[in-house]
């Protein structure tokens, strides 16, 4: 039986990963026999508090057959593959994710989609082939530090066509009686250090012109999660 020698695996699924990553979120979305652990819709459901489901149909309620969308970071479970069904043949998806694992396991639930394309990328700088009717941030936001966060959210903007939408599935700053907010609190200071950026501001606060746009918020779950849509105003 072949095998590699532990550095080369670790050079495979480390190298050009961001600080940030390895040192906050090595046991979530890097280390590659983890993710293995984590990748299943049971992981999601108990990690969402049973909001799983709802959360994402709030963004597969956007997606039509023979869309072109392209969601930002791969999301453990089924959701991706779902995305891709949705749009079918006559549509096109893109996922791309900076760390290499990830890329690996969307790759592998997609492989038989024709329609779907995955890439290794940073969501701040990555330019899909074509321009995107919808754009998905699901659950990025909260995993990087603020600067990142302004830097993807402009990007984003900047791609987001007249009439195209860009949706933000996130953590939001729980209702004051909501009690998993005080789970959070400790979360967040142990495992989640750039989550509590979402509590204190709205997305647009990290947007550099968010008065072009429209930000439509709703919140989920006793204000634990948020979904905004963003649209583009008239004549921006």
């Amino acid at each position: 039986m072949n095998s590699q020698p532990l550095s080369a695996v670790r050079n495979r699924y480390y190298d050009g990963v961001p600080d940030y990553m390895t040192e906050v979120y090595d046991w979530a979305y890097v280390d590659p026999r983890r993710a293995r652990l984590l990748d299943r819709n049971l992981v999601v459901r108990i990690l969402l508090f049973g909001n799983d489901r709802r959360l994402m149909q709030a963004y597969l309620d956007e997606v039509r057959p023979g869309m072109r969308v392209w969601q930002v970071a791969h999301v453990y479970g089924d959701l991706v593959r779902r995305v891709a069904d949705r749009v079918g043949r006559s549509g096109r998806f893109w996922l791309t994710d900076i760390t290499p694992v990830q890329v690996e396991h969307g790759s592998a639930k997609l492989a038989d989609c024709p329609q779907a394309e995955v890439w290794r990328a940073d969501a701040a700088s990555f330019c899909p082939p074509e321009a995107c009717e919808l754009i998905c941030s699901f659950f990025l936001l909260h995993e990087v530090p603020d600067d990142k966060k302004r830097a993807i959210v402009d990007h984003l903007l900047s791609l987001l066509p007249e009439g195209g939408t860009l949706l933000f599935v996130d953590y939001h700053k729980p209702a004051w009686w909501q009690p998993i907010g005080w789970l959070l609190r400790g979360v967040n200071a142990w495992l989640e250090p750039f989550a509590h950026a979402l509590w204190r501001h709205d997305i647009a606060h990290f947007a550099s012109h968010a008065e072009r746009y429209r930000w439509d918020k709703r919140t989920l779950f006793g204000g634990v999660y948020q979904v905004v849509k963003v649209t583009r105003r008239t004549g921006e």
